[in-house]
């Protein structure tokens, strides 16, 4: 059988997974999105279903005042000595003191995780592995101390005691880069195969220019020599012609039957340029030629479709995560659904099939906890309808239908009660300045259907069979505005910085990819 690339579409970066069993387990990127780090599982490393989260309950970081695209960066998965780990970054980039790398652990995949224990080292891209002793070693990413050239970096190692919590022992520079002024040796992970530790390492930087690096060592410390093949794998090569781009941050893992596979991420760039849907999960076959790991052996690019003769059953030619749910109706308890800065329970609470969000002063300017639940858009096709139950708003509070990529770039269509009725406002926010793009007048009615519809770049919102106005998806990708997130799509309630009285109450919101292409 075969079933399509990406395996988890939408924004799901720097993928981590390890195999216990039957099961594989992987972790992604989340930011400022909370819950954070969705615990997935699968049989085929196709179809994943989300099962919990590792930062999931009050307490265990502290992400008010984190602006996007700060927050929970590249995880990193494993299992030893019993239990399940999962070690990542905490990013503040305006007080980098509040941030930094930490470890968890849980009996379960599913949890519940212990609270993070802080590691005493700088930078980003934390991992794990196991020796055959049993003795722990970490590893990660920094600025590199003495740096040959610009955002030069160094891969460290070192070891952790469980039993003290803390790293112990030397540190090891093990890497700093596989190509004289590539930026950003990042995202390492290390493996124990054949008598030999293998690193696999990311550089170029997460955008266009990403890629692969390997190199392997006799000891975990090093010395590491690098495959004279490096990079090993990269779409940079393919140029801006190639619809998928920026391939690179990959995790090794084996299959049962002894072969292998590669998770990375990549963006689908129609144009070569524009990734709205942000940095998502590929597949790639891996093959071992001369002692080293060999990416989509024959091919040397992501494959469109993965060959998966493993697989039991087929994927559904819609296959979309967490798994592979049918289009329609996203109800209250579906994992997919995001708040920022804090879970969805602290912002709405369910009442049957409704979500009721209490209006908060802040919008979405606010880099702090505000009113709103959404999640990911992991199709460029794809209709989106919502009924916003708007009889508790106060007068100067709102309700909206939101596309959003940050605090300062997003996209709304927003209803209002005023003294003088309802209004209806498409803007959009972009570089943080506002621009009206529609205003009609609304009859004082209990309930209002807003819908997106979005096909390739255009994003269009309608009310009735009223166009409100469009935006294109482009202005507000990553490419254009910075940061690491793909869009979100969810609702917004606000009183715009006056106290807040009343209420939003989410009656239905549906999401439905537009064709079986996704």
């Amino acid at each position: 059988m075969t079933a399509s690339n990406p395996v988890l579409p939408g924004c799901h970066p720097d993928p981590s997974v390890c195999r216990v069993g039957e099961w594989y387990y992987l972790v992604t990127s989340t930011f400022e999105y909370l819950p954070g780090l969705p615990v997935m599982r699968s049989r085929d490393l196709l179809r994943w279903q989300t099962i919990g989260h590792v930062i999931d309950r009050p307490g265990m970081l502290e992400f008010d005042g984190i602006r996007s695209s700060g927050g929970l960066y590249a995880p990193t998965i494993r299992h030893g000595l019993g239990r399940f780990w999962v070690v990542c970054t905490l990013v503040d980039r305006d007080d980098p003191s509040r941030g930094g790398n930490f470890v968890v652990t849980a009996e379960q995949p599913q949890g519940p995780w212990s609270d993070p224990v802080m590691l005493d080292v700088d930078g980003i891209d934390p991992s794990l592995a196991f020796d055959e002793d049993g003795r722990v070693w970490m590893h990660g990413t920094r600025l590199a101390a003495d740096p040959a050239w610009h955002d030069q970096t160094e891969v460290w190692v070192r070891e952790y005691s469980p039993a003290q919590r803390a790293l112990v022992g030397d540190e090891h520079v093990i890497w700093r880069g596989a190509v004289h002024g590539a930026v950003w040796a990042e995202g390492p992970h290390l493996y124990r195969i054949d008598g030999e530790w293998h690193l696999v390492a990311a550089e170029g930087g997460t955008e266009f220019h990403h890629a692969v690096s390997v190199a392997r060592a006799d000891a975990v410390t090093g010395p590491y020599r690098g495959n004279r093949a490096n990079p090993v794998f990269t779409h940079r090569h393919l140029g801006r012609s190639a619809d998928v781009i920026g391939a690179g941050h990959a995790d090794l893992v084996q299959a049962p039957d002894g072969s292998w596979q590669a998770l990375m991420l990549a963006m689908r760039a129609a144009d070569g340029h524009h990734y709205p849907l942000g940095r998502e999960t590929f597949l790639c076959p891996v093959g071992w030629e001369d002692g080293w790991p060999v990416f989509a052996p024959g091919e040397g690019r992501l494959p469109r479709e993965i060959a998966a003769p493993w697989a039991t059953e087929a994927a559904p030619a819609r296959s979309w995560q967490p798994d592979d749910r049918v289009a329609g109706l996203v109800a209250p308890h579906d994992p997919r659904w995001t708040a920022l800065r804090a879970r969805p329970a602290e912002v709405a609470r369910v009442d049957g099939a409704v979500w009721r969000m209490p209006v908060r002063a802040a919008t979405l300017r606010d880099a702090t906890v505000v009113a709103f639940l959404g999640i990911r858009q992991q199709h460029a096709d794809v209709d989106v309808r919502c009924v916003l139950e708007v009889t508790g708003l106060a007068d100067g509070e709102s309700g909206a239908l939101v596309v959003r990529q940050s605090e300062h770039d997003h996209a709304a269509a927003v209803v209002t009660r005023t003294a003088a009725g309802m209004t209806l406002t498409v803007v959009h926010v972009r570089g943080g300045e506002e621009h009206l793009l529609a205003s009609h007048a609304l009859p004082d009615l209990p309930q209002v259907e807003l819908r997106l519809r979005g096909r390739g770049h255009d994003l269009a919102f309608v009310h009735d069979d009223l166009a409100l106005g469009a935006v294109d998806a482009r202005q507000l990708d990553a490419s254009s505005t910075g940061g690491f997130l793909g869009l979100w799509i969810g609702v917004h309630a606000t009183s715009a910085g006056r106290a807040p009285r009343g209420e939003l109450a989410i009656a239905a919101f549906e999401y439905a990819p537009a064709d079986a292409a996704g």
